[in-house]
């Protein structure tokens, strides 16, 4: 059954659909090289506390932190939390998210979990029981919850929209291979659940998409388990496991032959609706399974959906889903923009120009068995068709003037480097922005592209910027860039806005030791920004307690930061 968008509940959210989705391929002004931005930046030298520190002309307040009663009157969080309250609390490692608004000041987030290791959630590194691999499990997926703005306060309210969408969550399958024999068991168990939810994406008509990432790490075997090709290109080993949910939970166990596909399941974006309780998380294989980074969905000018997404690991792809026809004609017509389109892979050659690659010219190649057999191994169908492996393609963003900007994280293993990746190793990363041009299905697609910032050129400066993760682009001209890795002089990761004319770069804010700067969304009327604070100290107290004042006990809690300017102004400027 096709969701149908209620255009009429959903006119709230036409003013923040401009700047989060975007229409590319029209003709944009070209803006003149004006500072956009006004704020005083946080020094290098400052930004190597156990607290975040952020621009004097900035505020921010703490929200939702791990372990936050999901509704304002449920249960308190209490460490290490158990199963059964984890379930009615806001998960760990805040990642991707995006604000819905109900109306003036007030929203649902929806909130990706992406990961919490065994020694932060349970506070030791193995599970002995049941029990606690059900507590671990109850601390991932997402949450989805009601916030409101008094008196400039964000405050969490009591909602019938929030809940809590984790691995025992009933979902289902659409697209190319829903129902195929990859996507089945022996054990014949329903498919359930969503992790690793790296970053995110919205839609036109008003869904999230969360997107399923380092999937591999919730698999091991308890007996004998050898990995074929495909399983390898996917990091699906025997000896990984690293939570421990194969010794409890057949379904993650490799060497169970009841859950052989069990694996297949994983490493889809997922389509939820915040604001519809009652609506089941839908796996969109057409856009691919690989370890999805994030989705960026813009509305092309003939009214398709093209979206953008980047497999987050070493060597691996960028890829692009057009629909196959516009958006609302399809949903008009009872058919479902993400289940039927054309995913292609990009290869970017030397002269900077690239094409992207249709993965269905694999649909009846001798190398794999249909259509479901290309998209569940789409990393080997990439390859087969000679895209371009790329260092750690992360986050993707529109930008202003038809610009589409992608992070590429880092790459120390690369040995040859080539005209999109230009460093080898590439310890400190990259961004990459291109301009796409589609045309008619059945032909190539070419695009042009340009590297628009090489880290190791800012390494050495006081805008120092390493390790690009999270993006944003405003539609002012404003790339927001968060940062996950080692940064300068040991400062903890960052938030960074660069105007992308000039290509200065100002510091907004920083972190807190061990922690990633990641998620980022905005009001519509862009005054406040959320961001989150993931893995502070990496769930070590003696490295930093926050939110909890310092005291060198309490364990560190993932939470969302609300940022704001002191006069009320734009985010950014």
């Amino acid at each position: 059954m096709v969701h149908t968008p209620r255009f009429t509940r959903r006119n709230v959210i036409k003013g923040s659909l401009a700047a989060t989705l975007g229409v590319i391929f029209a003709p944009a002004p070209v803006r003149a090289s004006t500072p956009l931005m006004g704020f005083t930046p946080v020094p290098l030298s400052a930004g190597k506390g156990k607290m975040p520190m952020i621009s004097p002309d900035y505020e921010y307040q703490v929200l939702i932190p791990w372990g936050s009663p999901l509704q304002p009157d449920g249960p308190q969080f209490n460490y290490p939390p158990r199963a059964e309250d984890q379930l009615q609390q806001i998960g760990i490692g805040h990642d991707g998210m995006a604000f819905f608004p109900l109306g003036e000041r007030r929203g649902v987030l929806a909130l990706n979990h992406e990961f919490g290791k065994n020694l932060h959630v349970l506070g030791r590194k193995d599970p002995e029981n049941h029990h606690h691999v059900l507590t671990s499990q109850a601390a991932h997926g997402m949450s989805i919850v009601e916030i409101a703005e008094q008196n400039g306060q964000w405050t969490q309210q009591k909602s019938r929209y929030a809940r809590r969408i984790h691995i025992n969550t009933k979902v289902r399958f659409s697209g190319p291979a829903a129902g195929d024999d990859l996507l089945k068991n022996e054990a014949d168990n329903a498919c359930k659940g969503t992790m690793s939810n790296c970053a995110n994406g919205r839609t036109p008509w008003g869904t999230y998409l969360t997107c399923e990432e380092n999937f591999n790490l919730q698999f091991g075997a308890t007996g004998q388990f050898e990995s074929n090709a495909a399983q390898l290109r996917y990091d699906i080993l025997g000896s990984g496991g690293e939570y421990g949910w194969h010794l409890f939970d057949p379904r993650f166990d490799l060497s169970d032959p009841g859950y052989t596909n069990e694996s297949n399941r994983f490493g889809w974006v997922v389509e939820i609706d915040p604001l519809d309780p009652e609506f089941t998380p839908v796996k969109r294989t057409a856009l691919g399974r690989f370890k999805h980074e994030g989705v960026a969905i813009v509305e092309a000018s003939d009214g398709r959906i093209l979206a953008y997404m980047g497999d987050d690991s070493t060597d691996e792809f960028i890829y692009r889903y057009a629909s196959a026809a516009p958006w609302r004609e399809m949903m008009a017509a009872g058919t479902h923009p993400l289940d039927e389109g054309h995913l292609s892979v990009a290869r970017f050659d030397q002269d900077g120009t690239g094409e992207w690659l249709p993965l269905e010219a694999l649909f009846t190649d001798q190398q794999f068995n249909g259509p479901a057999d290309v998209l569940v191994h789409a990393r080997l169908a990439g390859t087969v068709l000679g895209a371009t492996p790329m260092d750690r393609p992360e986050w993707i963003t529109p930008g202003t003037e038809g610009f589409v900007y992608c992070a590429m994280t880092n790459n120390e293993f690369r040995t040859q480097s080539n005209a999109a990746n230009p460093l080898a190793p590439n310890p400190h990363g990259h961004i990459i922005r291109f301009h796409d041009q589609p045309v008619p299905h059945g032909s190539t697609q070419r695009f042009t592209w340009e590297v628009f910032i090489s880290c190791a050129a800012y390494y050495e400066k006081e805008t120092t910027l390493s390790s690009p993760d999270g993006l944003w682009a405003d539609p002012d001209g404003r790339l927001f860039v968060e940062t996950d890795g080692e940064q300068r002089d040991g400062m903890n990761n960052q938030l960074l806005v660069v105007d992308t004319v000039t290509r200065e770069i100002r510091r907004l804010l920083t972190g807190v030791p061990g922690c990633e700067i990641t998620g980022i969304t905005t009001t519509p009327d862009r005054r406040t920004m959320f961001v989150n604070i993931q893995h502070p100290g990496k769930g070590d107290p003696s490295l930093t307690n926050f939110p909890h004042a310092v005291d060198n006990r309490t364990v560190p809690r993932d939470c969302t930061l609300a940022i704001r300017r002191k006069d009320g102004g734009i985010v950014g400027s």
